[in-house]
């Protein structure tokens, strides 16, 4: 019997899956691809709560993003409206002791003004005194005793 190789190829290849079935290769090939697969499944589920905890992540991170820079905008309000208000309060500061700088100068230079008036007066009187002092001196010498008679007629002539 002459066996062509048709058929010894069939046999082989009978032969070849028969022993692939012994061996149980087909139930290790699919035990193999189902393990893959639970692990590409658990790979995409982690993948998917990392996904998942990540956005969560990014909103948490995005609200306090939003509130920090609402806080900074109030800080910077508050800390705008207390640099107006420390100016009004130094304004108004800085006049109130401009006008008492201003009141103690007028009052120094009134002060001043009436002690030289003051000073003027009194010199003023001294050199008067000084002169009539003088005056009557010359006089007296030149017309003393006439002057002496003639005071008396006229306070003899006023008592009469």
């Amino acid at each position: 019997m002459v066996f062509d190789a048709a058929f010894v190829a069939t046999v082989a290849l009978i032969l070849f899956l028969a022993l692939i079935a012994y061996l149980k290769v087909p139930a290790m090939i699919t035990k193999a691809l189902d393990s893959r697969i639970k692990a590409i499944e658990t790979e995409l589920a982690e993948a998917e709560r990392l996904r998942l905890e990540a956005k969560f992540l990014l909103e948490e991170y995005e609200s306090k993003r939003q509130a920090a820079t609402k806080e900074a905008e109030g800080i910077v309000a508050a800390a705008r409206e207390e640099a107006f208000r420390l100016t009004g309060e130094a304004k108004t500061s800085l006049e109130a002791l401009i006008a008492r700088r201003t009141k103690a100068v007028e009052d120094k230079i009134a002060q001043a003004e009436s002690q030289a008036l003051a000073e003027v007066r009194s010199r003023s009187a001294d050199v008067a005194v000084e002169a009539a002092r003088v005056l009557l001196t010359k006089q007296m010498a030149s017309k003393g005793d006439a002057l002496v008679d003639q005071a008396i007629k006229d306070v003899s002539a006023k008592l009469n």
